[in-house]
């Protein structure tokens, strides 16, 4: 690798700001925020709106939307059987 030209990377704090899930991993953006975390060191934070915390699908929340009513409908326009 060439020197001086790639980012810093380093380990940061991310936190969903909609449920204050915090998770501990590595990235190349830098914050101006720290917090402490559970090893007693400090981090850089960052700041999300969605993480598996929160995100629909992984919550279980999701809600599927019914596929077979389209190909019932496409089948009857085109007189397919």
């Amino acid at each position: 690798m060439k020197q001086e030209i790639h980012p810093d990377y380093r380990k940061v704090v991310f936190m969903d700001t909609s449920t204050g899930f915090k998770f501990l991993s590595g990235s190349t953006r830098a914050s101006e925020e720290t917090t402490e975390w559970e090893d007693g060191n400090t981090y850089p934070l960052i700041k999300v709106e969605i993480s598996s915390d929160s995100h629909p699908f992984y919550t279980g929340k999701q809600k599927l939307a019914d596929a077979g009513g389209r190909v019932d409908r496409f089948k009857k326009k085109y007189n397919l059987k």
